[in-house]
């Protein structure tokens, strides 16, 4: 499946994602905290500090958040640049607070690290990289120059200075180590939900077409008897006007129209009907239909279809699920891909299993990335050979995380392998070389019950 079908999910859309509510509550959280820590330093440990400015420090955050409330609607989201500034305007207000009151031998100067921790959950990288850097040279400047903490008998609070090179290092390593987690965590999360989204997209736009194409079979089935009505009049009417040829040519007309609306609605109907019995159908014919888009690309696509230890000799009737349908039609598409010459599928059936193979002659799996095959989004470098062989093709996996979340949720379990020791020589290789993708159901999840899937037709409402 191409990317370009979900070209809002393949752009970084991390602008407008934080919420100025968010900041606003985080920043009131962060002056009460402060004012705390202020008034308890003076009050109850006697810690003299330059309070004037300390209060003027928290009331430009106050100030603010006043101006934030006021002026902004609730539902403000803020934009990259926006959300820098303001996560930037916390960073220094924090850091000239933690210059007044100490330095690194305020406990306190471990918030710092706040504010990148936020931009690496919501924003982009060159801002946290931005942010991280100054983080670390202010926390490095508040070390060598800062406001002593002193107490009302005079003496100043002093920390040997391994313990505050120790602290400053521990601040260092946790502002890198909480920025690289949190983006890593939020990257795939987001990666995750685009991907979720997609597979909504595709099975959405599959069960469509699969609509669709039954309305309009199911119009073309009841249309048949008025048009072959029209058909077989228009017929009798050019009997009796051979002596009339005007007459004669207007009839043979209204047969000839008949005859094209008939092949119109045959054509337009070949997707399916509404009708119960077409809703499963043999394996086979269901792997045929999955494999169909990709019959005329140049490969080679070989059936094989033989019943496992135990199983009947007869092809199991399978539910004809847009899933099913769409999933094994994705894993078809990149086996033609990457293929030489020969895509293989195998069906095999017992009484309690159901198995499906898609087998390729192509390189296989690159050994990097066979490990993570089925989630979204995993990109590899691509070299100038690929390139020209597969221009379209995006790289993302996103068609295989689609094609492997549709097919778990009809109870499928996937497992992809290479074929061959990709160390082996060209002429060491077995013809069925390539990348392997087995799926297996349980019987009862998808061999079809003939006697709750068949019977009365519905009547399709308009």
């Amino acid at each position: 499946m191409s990317i370009h079908g979900f070209g809002l999910l393949s752009r970084d859309t991390r602008s407008d994602w934080v919420r100025l509510r968010t900041l606003i509550v985080l920043r009131w959280m962060a002056i009460t905290g402060q004012l705390a820590a202020i008034t308890v330093a003076d009050r109850a440990y006697g810690i003299e500090l330059p309070l004037g400015l300390c209060y003027m420090a928290v009331g430009a955050s106050i100030i603010a958040n006043l101006i934030s409330v006021f002026v902004y609607p609730e539902n403000k989201r803020l934009s990259e640049l926006e959300a820098m500034l303001t996560l930037l305007f916390d960073l220094s207000q924090l850091s000239f607070l933690l210059y007044l009151t100490g330095g690194l031998t305020n406990p306190f100067a471990l918030l710092i690290v706040a504010p990148v921790t936020i931009s690496a959950s919501a924003l982009e990288l060159r801002t946290t990289v931005l942010l991280g850097i100054l983080a670390i040279l202010f926390t490095t400047l508040i070390a060598f120059v800062n406001v002593p903490l002193r107490f009302s008998t005079g003496e100043v609070l002093v920390v040997p200075t391994v313990f505050e090179f120790g602290y400053w290092l521990a601040i260092v390593i946790g502002i890198v180590f909480l920025a690289v987690y949190s983006r890593r965590i939020a990257t795939e999360i987001r990666s995750m939900s685009d991907a979720l989204l997609a597979t909504q997209m595709a099975l959405a736009r599959e069960q469509k077409l699969t609509d669709l194409g039954g309305v309009v079979a199911a119009a073309a089935h009841e249309l048949g008897t008025p048009l072959a009505t029209i058909k077989l009049v228009s017929a009798e009417m050019m009997e009796e006007l051979q002596d009339r040829p005007q007459l004669l040519e207007d009839a043979a007309l209204i047969r000839d129209q008949a005859d094209r609306c008939r092949d119109i609605l045959r054509g337009m109907g070949r997707a399916g009907k509404d009708d119960l019995h077409l809703r499963q159908a043999p394996l086979g014919s269901v792997l045929r239909e999955a494999a169909e888009p990709h019959t005329g690309r140049g490969k080679k696509l070989e059936f094989s279809l033989l019943p496992g230890p135990g199983g009947s000799e007869r092809q199991p009737n399978i539910l004809r699920r847009p899933e099913v349908i769409h999933g094994l039609r994705n894993l078809i598409q990149n086996a033609v891909d990457f293929a030489r010459s020969t895509v293989w599928i195998d069906g095999e059936w017992t009484d309690r299993l159901i198995t499906i193979r898609i087998v390729d002659d192509g390189e296989g799996y690159p050994p990097q990335v066979i490990g993570r095959i089925g989630d979204p989004f995993v990109r590899s470098r691509r070299s100038t050979q690929d390139l020209e062989r597969r221009p379209e093709y995006e790289g993302m996996g996103l068609g295989l995380f689609i094609a492997k979340t549709l097919l778990e949720r009809t109870g499928a379990e996937l497992s992809f392998a290479n074929a061959s020791d990709p160390f082996l020589t060209p002429e060491e290789r077995p013809e069925r070389c390539g990348a392997i993708v087995e799926l297996n159901w349980s019987a009862e999840d998808l061999v079809a019950n003939p006697v709750e899937n068949l019977g009365q037709n519905r009547r399709i409402e308009h």
